[in-house]
């Protein structure tokens, strides 16, 4: 599926060297920059349905993350704050010395960190259906009866974090195992179109993919640490925490009011994969955001 525009004129789609890695990225719009960062195993793909609803208003920005996508395999830097720091260079290289962020699963954590890092550049921040490192990850993550029992386990975290055997397990069955893994986590198992699905396989069965998957998992506890030292001084910029009803749903909210001063909530009666199930109803919760702000 091409990606496009409100006009139907497709997105850009290319790549610049920034911060020792080259990032792949699509760019669309005019207007106030506004950027895209998904989480994993997914790519800038996921951003296709709500790119077009956005594009009117704002120039979007929708980077593959370090490692993922198209964007380069490299060997190391897959922390969330370096991975921040990849976008803050890829927007400074745009021409864009303020903008907003919006960050879904691992891409909220890295935009948690480019706020915090960088609170003079990020104008608002979209928290998306995550848990940061040292602020319940890890909870989720452990074999207890209520996480099991919940739609939301993560039980993930801590098969990546092993060395060397996901990718022993998953290779070669990168189809069976990222399918059930991403619709498991939709409200419906038709939730994800065909098309997504082909593609996010295609880049996580590519040399380098899952190794570089799997390295964001293994600098958890990284995080975490960087997590606790951000948190010390509160974001002060608005931020927006969204929640999927049948994932992390009001988990986020709870995040956010610990890091962040300015904070307001929103739930959306799907799952864990918003943009994918329901674009249309996030791009407006996002638009009724920054419309808020900009009044």
């Amino acid at each position: 599926m091409q990606i496009v525009d409100h006009e139907g004129r497709p997105v850009t789609s290319t790549r610049m060297h920034v911060n020792g890695v080259r990032l792949h990225y699509l760019e669309a719009g005019s207007g106030e920059p506004v950027v895209l960062l998904h989480g994993v195993p997914k790519t800038s793909y996921h951003w296709r349905f709500v790119i077009p609803l956005l594009t009117p208003h704002f120039t979007v920005i929708a980077p593959d993350l370090r490692g993922l996508g198209d964007s380069e395999h490299v060997a190391n830097g897959y922390d969330t704050v370096t991975m921040s720091e990849d976008i803050a260079e890829l927007m400074r290289e745009l021409g864009h010395d303020r903008y907003r962020v919006v960050g879904e699963d691992w891409g909220a954590a890295t935009a948690y960190q480019l706020a915090a890092r960088h609170p003079d550049r990020v104008t608002q921040l979209v928290y998306q259906e995550m848990q940061l490192s040292d602020f319940g990850l890890e909870e989720s993550s452990y074999l207890n009866g209520e996480n099991v029992k919940s739609d939301a386990w993560l039980w993930h975290i801590n098969f990546y974090a092993v060395p060397d055997i996901p990718e022993l397990l998953i290779t070669g069955h990168e189809r069976e195992y990222f399918s059930h893994f991403i619709k498991h986590e939709t409200q419906s198992p038709h939730g994800m179109t065909p098309d997504a699905l082909d593609e996010y396989i295609r880049c996580y069965s590519a040399p380098g993919g899952l190794r570089s998957m799997l390295a964001i998992y293994r600098a958890t506890l990284e995080d975490g640490r960087a997590n606790r030292a951000a948190a010390e001084t509160k974001l002060t910029m608005p931020v927006l925490a969204v929640g999927g009803r049948d994932f992390i749903g009001k988990d986020n909210e709870r995040q956010m009011r610990e890091v962040a001063t300015d904070v307001r909530g929103a739930i959306l009666p799907w799952g864990h994969q918003l943009a994918e199930e329901a674009p249309r109803e996030l791009a407006q919760v996002y638009l009724d955001f920054f419309t808020e702000e900009a009044a």
